[in-house]
């Protein structure tokens, strides 16, 4: 039987799209094993969002051809797609393999067995027609991912990524519907949508329609028990969507936000459409309207034209925010991308260390927002894997604070319980089931 190992680097998108890789694999009966396993064929599904993780992708294909040298290596993903050439250079890759081949590779892997290299990369930006690998369950996990849309039309100054996946392009209604019913019928509680750029769901199909349109289906038309959303643009968070979200029934109470600078200065030069007051704004409605939501931000330092000025702004405008997390990222130079060549770019050590500040402060956001919540009650799923350091049962509540369960047992899993948040462990709570707790089954 032929065997085949997978590795996965970037977003959730990526990794929804192994799984659709790994699930057609099996599917026609192909072994797929662990990456770190002898293996007959390869796949190495890259990102390319910044020069770490170019790098990291390329020591993936090095270590699966130390692992076998004869096998040979696939490398498809945003990094194929961006930079062939570079790929293909190195020991054991037979075929480079654009974003649109994605798909296709379940079907012709067997044929890569031969000694002939080859490079299928497209013009990804003529593609029109959402191409999708399903996937009808996450084997091990509680929550699932569905992908309902990819590409991106904003091109914003430092982002590869519309280069790498295209324009904007969306799943059918319909379709999304159908997608949900069998993850549901698989036992998840819990779906991810996510997207490329989310909020652009709907605009590109022949009835044109938007994400909240089809929030508004999936709780009316599915049997779904929580829905959560991922990465969205505060531009896209309009009044209905606000509305809508505080008196969804599935609808988590989590938004991941994008801010990316908290200079306005810089957020022109990055090509943001919004200001940091229109933020700032957004933030407070929605803290206001629907309390105890969890709102984590993305943020980019070390952009070109950031000296201590704009950064000091960043970190104050920061401060004064609330937030549930911070997901932090030293700006990187994209060959390709307008930012690339503005001038006064930030040197690495200084990008380095502005990140490290403010990991800081959002390590220290994440423990007052968690520790907010000791002595109210969560509802928590239980997800399918032990924590490591205390052996704890652990899940999220719907607002995503991480909870650990002492006493819990396996049988908890994938049930939603009523949990009493106890006390703070780092940066996560401690929760004890009540003696009459209720268990959703």
């Amino acid at each position: 039987m032929l065997s085949v190992a997978v590795a996965t680097l970037g977003c959730k998108v990526n990794h929804y799209e192994s799984a659709g890789i790994i699930e057609k694999l099996e599917a026609e009966g192909i072994s797929v094993v662990p990456f770190s396993s002898p293996a007959d064929i390869y796949i190495v599904n890259t990102c390319t969002v910044t020069s770490k993780t170019d790098f990291q992708s390329r020591q993936l294909i090095r270590r699966a051809h130390r692992t076998n040298p004869s096998s040979p290596i696939i490398v498809t993903g945003c990094y194929a797609q961006t930079a062939p050439q570079e790929l293909a250079v190195l020991p054991g890759v037979r075929m480079v393999a654009g974003t649109e081949m994605k798909e296709k590779l379940p079907g012709i892997i067997q044929d890569i067995t031969d000694e002939k290299q080859r490079i299928s990369v497209s013009d990804i930006g003529l593609k029109r027609v959402y191409s999708g690998l399903p996937v009808t369950r996450f084997p091990g996990q509680t929550r699932a991912y569905l992908k309902i849309q990819d590409g991106c039309d904003s091109f914003c100054s430092y982002c590869i990524i519309p280069y790498a996946r295209g324009r904007s392009r969306s799943l059918p209604q319909e379709e999304v519907i159908r997608q949900i019913q069998k993850l549901t019928e698989a036992g998840h509680r819990e779906i991810i949508i996510t997207g490329i750029h989310l909020g652009a769901y709907g605009q590109d199909l022949p009835f044109p329609t938007t994400l909240l349109n089809l929030l508004r289906k999936i709780e009316h038309n599915t049997d779904l028990e929580r829905l959560r959303i991922s990465s969205i643009n505060p531009t896209e968070i309009s009044d209905d969507m606000v509305d809508y979200l505080q008196h969804s029934k599935i609808l988590c109470r989590h938004l991941h936000i994008s801010l990316q600078s908290g200079d306005d200065s810089i957020l022109k030069l990055m090509k943001r459409q919004y200001s940091t007051d229109q933020f700032r704004d957004l933030v407070e409605k929605l803290q206001t309207v629907i309390p105890d939501i969890a709102i984590g931000i993305d943020v980019i330092t070390g952009f070109p034209g950031e000296g201590e000025k704009e950064f000091r702004n960043t970190v104050g405008f920061i401060e004064k925010l609330s937030l549930a997390y911070l997901h932090v990222f030293p700006y990187s130079q994209r060959f390709g991308t307008r930012a690339s060549s503005f001038p006064d770019q930030v040197i690495q050590a200084v990008r380095k260390e502005r990140a490290g500040i403010l990991r800081d402060i959002g390590n220290r956001q994440r423990i007052v927002f968690n520790s907010g919540f000791i002595g109210k009650k969560l509802s928590v799923l239980v997800e399918g894997i032990r924590d490591k350091e205390t052996g704890y049962v652990k899940g999220f509540s719907d607002n995503y604070v991480p909870v650990l369960i002492p006493g819990g047992n396996i049988s908890l899993v994938n049930h939603i319980v009523e949990v009493t948040a106890d006390h703070m462990m780092k940066e996560r709570v401690i929760g004890r089931i009540e003696a009459d707790g209720q268990r959703e089954d």
